[in-house]
């Protein structure tokens, strides 16, 4: 994929409404904070979603929340959903201001969203512009392995101008140790080889989605992929914080769970519909 020229974010302290239908929601737990994870994130195999990190746990929140920040005039608002979101309400969703949607299609290579086809559909049939997203462990099956089965299972990708390509979620791990046990230089490897995979089978080059301290302490602030993948940066506040791994900006920004993730492209509507047609 060719990266798009994106104009560079202004944001302010705020706050912006949205409501999502859904049932069960996964809750906004109070610790730890932005960028570190919990010692036990209370999750089962599966149930890991994109900034599960940012809330630490699956218990309630009794947290202040970090205002939300309004949107620069060309930024385009869009949320993130998995298994826990249930059903959507799409509707409700587009009337609230979102654009641009990514659904959890897969884990590892053991776990398929059992509420993909109504998020992922579901968006794209209300008129937004939709993507999947695969929540990796690095761990488990082989990169190559599981990027094919984010494809067989929902990450693939058509030109056809609603659909972006498939997201990389690789943040803190949910069920053990915080880099999967591999080396910085490994991590690196094995990111790059899934993302090559998945280009192989899709033609398209992977949004990346991660946090600054993981990235720092798991690939060595690696800058390998900084001029091919674009950076969805997730941060709870109320700007993006310092950017990892040598990107010039974000593409996406995960700004709150409140209340559900909310994101910021960095860009306006024409910048989405270039990234999902390549």
């Amino acid at each position: 994929m060719k990266r798009s020229v994106l104009s560079a974010a202004c944001a302010v302290a705020g706050t912006v409404a949205l409501t999502l239908s859904a049932t069960p929601a996964h809750a906004a737990p109070a610790s730890p904070g932005p960028d570190r994870a919990a010692p036990h994130s209370g999750l089962q195999r599966g149930e890991a979603y994109a900034g599960w990190s940012q809330r630490g746990t699956t218990g309630p929140s009794t947290a202040p929340k970090v205002a939300s920040p309004f949107a620069a005039a060309t930024q385009t608002l869009g949320i993130d959903v998995s298994g826990w979101q249930g059903n959507v309400d799409w509707a409700a969703q587009w009337n609230s201001g979102v654009r641009w949607a990514y659904t959890k299609a897969t884990e590892g290579n053991y776990y398929t969203n059992d509420y993909f086809a109504q998020q992922y559909n579901g968006s794209y049939k209300q008129g937004m512009i939709r993507g999947a997203y695969h929540f990796a462990i690095p761990n488990g099956a082989s990169a190559a392995a599981q990027a094919q089965y984010f494809v067989a299972h929902g990450g693939g990708w058509s030109r056809d101008g609603k659909t972006m390509p498939g997201m990389l979620d690789i943040e803190y791990n949910p069920y053990g140790s915080t880099c999967y046990g591999l080396s910085q230089s490994a991590m690196v490897t094995w990111i790059r080889t899934w993302l090559n995979e998945y280009k192989r089978l899709t033609t398209r080059d992977a949004p990346i989605y991660t946090t600054y301290d993981w990235w720092n302490q798991c690939t060595g602030n690696s800058t390998a992929f900084n001029q091919t993948n674009p950076l969805w940066i997730a941060k709870y506040s109320s700007s993006p914080g310092t950017i990892p791994g040598g990107w010039p900006y974000y593409t996406m920004w995960q700004y709150t769970d409140t209340p559900f993730d909310k994101n910021w492209f960095n860009g306006d509507l024409s910048r989405v519909v270039a990234m999902a047609n390549g």
